[in-house]
């Protein structure tokens, strides 16, 4: 593995060196010409030696590929985004990155189980997601991936990849609306915030918003529930769609209305139980 873990480092001196140029769309066509011989010279070495153990072949696609790969897709997008975006007008550029924003936000929901998964740190379905073996399982589709090739993919390495890079490109829509909002940078590309993604139901969390709004707890009750959902959308990276209608289907239930929330009072007691035996 000394050899990718090589290339590895190479990339990562280099690639702190490109992101300096000033210039964005020079920045992304640098970058996205680097990545792609990284990649190269990666294929180049699993096709001279190939892997030694399972063991190291899922680190390769799991840990090593997809670094380079995400900054591939990243780039990708940042460049389209910058040739598409509205030169004039500041509401036609706002509407042209919240309408990208809902798309990661689509993505993300999309993929939440396997999203779930890597966050957690799961390893126990490895051998099917990061080994060759396991392409076989998963028809493949792949819209960015040209390096799609039997020997140099998995089944989902080229998502990991992308959901690593649909993390740093969310930090880019927001760092571009600030800008244009005239509020606080607070979010950058190399940001140590971690980006949280609402993986359960929308309805578990319209029951989360409308308990929050009828108890009161926030800013001593005065919020408004049209502020207490925008809040939670941007907060958890979710579109909630007619809150309203939720709520009548909520309320429509047979049986417990508040499925969510009994499960999760119940969950918190049974670990203090767990705990205390």
């Amino acid at each position: 593995m000394k050899r990718f873990n090589d290339l590895l480092t190479k990339f990562h001196e280099e690639r702190q060196t490109m992101e300096k140029i000033p210039s964005i769309l020079q920045r992304s066509s640098n970058l996205l010409k680097f990545c792609n011989e990284i990649l190269s010279e990666m294929k180049n070495v699993v096709e001279d030696i190939d892997f030694e153990t399972v063991g190291e072949e899922i680190y390769f696609f799991k840990e090593v590929k997809p670094i380079p790969m995400s900054y591939f897709i990243y780039y990708t997008h940042i460049q389209n985004c910058e040739l598409h975006r509205p030169k004039a007008g500041k509401q036609y550029k706002i509407r042209f990155l919240e309408k990208e924003m809902r798309k990661v936000n689509k993505f993300f929901f999309k993929n939440t189980d396997f999203t779930y998964y890597m966050e957690q740190g799961y390893s126990y379905l490895d051998h099917t997601f990061f080994t060759r073996r396991g392409v076989e399982k998963f028809p493949m589709n792949p819209t960015e991936n040209q390096y799609f090739y039997p020997e140099f993919s998995s089944s989902h390495d080229l998502l990991w990849a992308k959901i690593k890079a649909m993390y740093r490109y969310i930090h880019y829509l927001r760092e571009q609306l600030q800008k244009l909002n005239g509020g606080p940078l607070e979010f950058t590309q190399d940001s140590s915030h971690r980006v949280i993604v609402w993986t359960g139901s929308k309805t578990a969390l319209v029951e989360l918003v409308y308990a929050l709004y009828v108890d009161g707890s926030l800013n001593h009750g005065k919020l408004d529930l049209k502020t207490i959902a925008s809040s939670f959308e941007a907060f958890f990276n979710i579109r909630l769609d007619n809150v309203s209608k939720t709520y009548m289907e909520i309320k429509s239930r047979k049986g417990s209305k508040t499925k969510f929330l009994d499960d999760l009072g119940m969950q918190f007691q049974l670990k203090m139980e767990r705990e205390d035996a």
